[in-house]
């Protein structure tokens, strides 16, 4: 009974494309899930063929790729059957029919299931377009091989990339690290000959300094020396002031005073 609903929920967890257990699923929004190697295969063909929508392979309804969403859930129930290790009576069973007990080994293309022999005769695929399983297994791997191809070859252009954008990144750095000095030794000579210039103008100032106050310095001993002939002289007139009108007249008139 275990083993009946282990194979049912494997069925229920099966890749409808590659027909194993879900490997890293991708739900669509039609709500059937995929493998992301299968299902990134099936939209290389759609991209390949201009008429060929996006379409789910099991209901047909169109999807857009980048609506397409992991599906945890599904990712661990798939694990947890990978842990599940089944008798070899078990996975006999996984490959048989449900509906007739029969072997699974054609593939119905319209309803994109595994049928069996009674399955494709009954009336549900009556008309349907039916191929051996191996058949189209071998498509899907062909398919799969070249998308896989195509991939490798993205993720070799991305790897080119990511090294070529490192290079530009340490280039950059080095780049800006070069200007970074420069500024620094510009500014750093700039500093240099200010302060040259500085001292320059503070000795231009110091001597026209001392030269100002020289010249301050002479101008106000002459001053001095005229100020005291001033004085002189004012205390000669005084005198003359005070002596009678004969002398006055005589030191004036350069004569000396007659003395009585």
């Amino acid at each position: 009974m275990a083993s009946g609903i282990v194979v049912s929920l494997q069925e229920e967890v099966t890749c409808p494309i590659c027909l194993e257990l879900l490997t890293e699923p991708l739900s669509l929004d039609c709500g059937h899930s995929f493998c992301q190697a299968c299902i990134t295969a099936n939209n290389m063909v759609s991209m390949n063929d201009p008429d060929e929508d996006r379409r789910c392979p099991v209901c047909r309804i169109s999807y857009e790729p980048g609506n397409l969403q992991p599906n945890r859930h599904v990712a661990n129930i798939v694990q947890r059957l990978r842990e599940v290790k089944l008798s070899p009576e078990v996975e006999q069973e996984r490959n048989l029919c449900l509906r007739h007990g029969e072997k699974l080994m054609l593939f119905c293309e319209e309803d994109r299931e595994v049928i069996c022999w009674l399955c494709e005769r009954s009336q549900e695929h009556h008309g349907h377009h039916t191929f051996l399983m191996e058949e189209v297994a071998q498509d899907y791997q062909k398919k799969l091989q070249e998308a896989l191809e195509k991939l490798r070859e993205k993720q070799l252009e991305a790897e080119e990339l990511e090294v070529k954008v490192r290079a530009d990144i340490a280039a950059w750095k080095d780049q800006i690290q070069r200007e970074r000095h420069n500024v620094k030794a510009v500014f750093q000579k700039l500093r240099k000959n200010l302060k040259y210039e500085e001292v320059k103008e503070m000795q231009k100032l110091k001597r026209k300094e001392d030269v100002g106050l020289r010249n301050l310095a002479d101008s106000e001993h002459v001053l001095i020396q005229q100020s005291q002939l001033v004085r002189n002289l004012i205390s000669d007139v005084e005198h003359r002031l005070k002596v009678s009108t004969m002398e006055m007249l005589q030191v004036t008139l350069g004569k000396k005073p007659q003395r009585l």
